[in-house]
């Protein structure tokens, strides 16, 4: 069965046609990083009409690349929540309305459903069960995941997220938006140890997570780097790597714990911070000493889009966990809709 899969939960248009056997057939995205780059942050009303704009053609694009067309598809499935109410609504209402006038069953998925299976896309796959590392925008969780469908919580942020920490950080230093990647650029000329920055819970005795504490101290040594008249970029640059390293060493030392306390052998990394080199080159040599595994998405998979959730929907249809007779079309999109209520 091919699924035409659509993701439209903040800033990110994806459209993907998946095969149920054969995987990918192809995909094709569009960030709204530009316009919303103005205003130093996402506005939903412009994100929401950007899809708009822009869904229809990406699903022709996709249609004309993988060499298909609407009569070979064989359901539709939409990102339903999380993520912001008038974009959920636009991917929801054009997918509900293609599966409609093709009698098709829609299929609603979890955006960070999508975001955990991703990895399952690259080769080698990650075989079941492993740990998971979830560290997308405003979410940063560690899972057991058994299987398709089968998420057991192991820890997860109790205030900012570490996708947010690079963030708000990176605003802090005046890098504009999106944040995380511009600072993990500046942190490449930096020194790691420059600043002595907080590692919150690190030691705690769960897998939780903190990275307000660490946001409150690079304000701190911002404030105290506008009152030198020598400031220059290289403390800049040796700030930024100071936060990266932070943060890093915290999801790594994280994900550690959660390796030994499940007794796993499997890391899988997702969400746009799994995109960061540095946490990738440190979880792999880390993981290496101890004989377990990292997988991670390919780069272009590692934000929002449509092919991670097309792929978990093909994945449920595989597994008989969703009902492809008798849909009525009537739907609804949740923003906040915890991964354990699927």
């Amino acid at each position: 069965m091919i699924i035409l899969g659509f993701e439209s939960s903040c800033d990110e248009t994806g459209v993907a046609a998946v095969c149920s056997d054969k995987g990918l057939l192809a995909h094709s995205l569009h960030t709204q990083v530009a316009m919303h780059a103005h205003y130093g942050g996402v506005v939903p009303e412009l994100a929401s009409r950007d899809h708009v704009r822009r869904v229809i053609p990406l699903t022709r694009q996709v249609l004309s690349q993988a060499g298909i067309s609407l009569s070979d598809v064989g359901a539709i499935a939409y990102t339903a929540g999380p993520g912001l109410a008038g974009a959920l609504l636009v991917g929801a209402s054009v997918a509900q309305a293609i599966a409609w006038s093709l009698e098709l069953p829609a299929i609603p998925i979890h955006h960070l459903e999508g975001h955990l299976l991703s990895p399952r896309m690259a080769l080698p796959c990650p075989e079941f069960p492993f740990v998971a590392l979830l560290v997308s925008g405003g979410h940063t969780q560690l899972m057991r995941v058994d299987d398709v469908g089968q998420y057991e919580l192991l820890g997860e942020t109790l205030d900012d997220a570490a996708g947010e920490a690079f963030d708000k950080t990176a605003k802090l230093l005046g890098l504009g938006y999106p944040g995380g990647p511009a600072l993990a650029k500046l942190a490449e000329r930096g020194d790691p140890k420059k600043f002595d920055l907080p590692r919150p819970m690190l030691h705690s005795p769960n897998l939780d997570f903190s990275f307000s504490g660490l946001k409150t101290a690079v304000m701190i040594q911002q404030k105290k780097m506008l009152e030198n008249p020598d400031i220059n970029g290289n403390i800049l640059a040796d700030l930024a790597a100071s936060t990266q390293d932070a943060i890093v060493e915290v999801l790594v030392a994280k994900s550690i714990a959660a390796l030994k306390q499940t007794g796993l052998k499997r890391l899988v990394v997702a969400g746009g911070v799994g995109a960061n080199q540095s946490l990738r080159q440190r979880l792999l040599s880390r993981l290496k000493r101890i004989g377990a595994g990292a997988y991670f998405p390919p780069l272009d998979l590692c934000t929002d889009n449509g092919a991670m959730i097309a792929y978990a929907a093909a994945q449920r249809v595989n597994r008989g966990l969703v009902d492809l007779t008798g849909q009525d079309h009537g739907f609804n999109v949740m923003p906040r809709w915890p991964l354990s209520q699927i």
